[in-house]
């Protein structure tokens, strides 16, 4: 039988708070906080290891419950009262489930590219909301990776899981320096992308057949010189307004989806 926990003085339920507030816990303890029955389902199939799942028997039917966790599962099952769930939980529709699992750290080595694979590649980005949208994109486009070089931010920092809608676990996602990631790619014969407001060439005469990764700076500085000298080339969007720049998430969907366009819309070989 379940523990029934109804104190937020409760030594687990300091624990978790602590996990959705501190990276630095979460890097100590090797855990991450998963919120949501569609996250939590998407952590799961993609081999995340769940060692605790708190419930609010309110929120959630039995039959989802086990639906998620089989009876003969190791995970840890502890159920907690509405009022102590709804001080956990981070969003009022996250269906009644909060989860403590292992992250997984992958490396450029470990990546499995097809044959003519498409990466979006991240430098410093800062903020998690803009993480989770990037990968959402990611994941709609089913590219072949992520990489995140040099983050300003935890990529399992519980916003970011949020605004991704679970993608951070449906992506493989790596980071890495700048300069790593630029090796790696240029050992893997992968062209290397640009965008940047000083480019000449605008992102539709880019020929994205042939294996690709598009980089995308952050907002306040874009590229750094690291990116802009090491490019093959430099690409940008059509600015008609009055302004110079969009939101880095729309600016990577933009090209990301020309880049699928050109490939028909097709998934590349493996």
């Amino acid at each position: 039988m379940a523990k029934v926990i109804s104190s937020l003085q409760n030594p687990l339920i300091k624990n978790v708070l602590l996990l959705g507030e501190k990276p630095r816990v979460r890097k100590e303890q090797n855990r991450i906080v998963i919120e949501g029955w569609r996250e939590i389902r998407f952590a799961i199939s993609s081999g995340f290891l769940l060692t605790d799942l708190l419930y609010s028997p309110d929120l959630v039917s039995d039959s989802d419950l086990k639906s998620l966790v089989p009876a003969n599962s190791l995970v840890n099952m502890t159920e907690v009262s509405i009022e102590v769930f709804n001080r956990l939980a981070y969003r009022k529709d996250s269906g009644g489930l909060i989860a403590l699992a292992e992250p997984r750290r992958l490396a450029l080595s470990e990546l499995q590219l097809s044959k003519q694979p498409l990466l979006l590649v991240l430098e410093t980005v800062e903020k998690p909301g803009n993480l989770g949208a990037l990968l959402r994109t990611a994941d709609a486009a089913n590219l072949d990776a992520v990489i995140i070089c040099d983050p300003q931010t935890d990529i399992y920092n519980p916003n970011a899981i949020r605004s991704s809608i679970g993608c951070i676990f449906t992506m493989p996602v790596v980071t890495s320096s700048s300069e790593e990631a630029i090796a790696w790619m240029r050992a893997a014969g992968i062209k290397i992308f640009g965008t940047a407001l000083t480019a000449t060439r605008f992102y539709h005469e880019t020929d994205f057949n042939q294996p690709a990764a598009i980089i995308m700076g952050s907002e306040a500085n874009g590229l750094s010189s690291t990116w802009l000298e090491g490019a093959d080339n430099l690409i940008k969007i059509p600015m008609m307004g009055k302004i110079d720049s969009m939101n880095v998430s729309a600016s990577a969907a933009i090209v990301i989806y020309e880049a699928m366009r050109q490939r028909n819309f097709r998934p590349t070989p493996a």
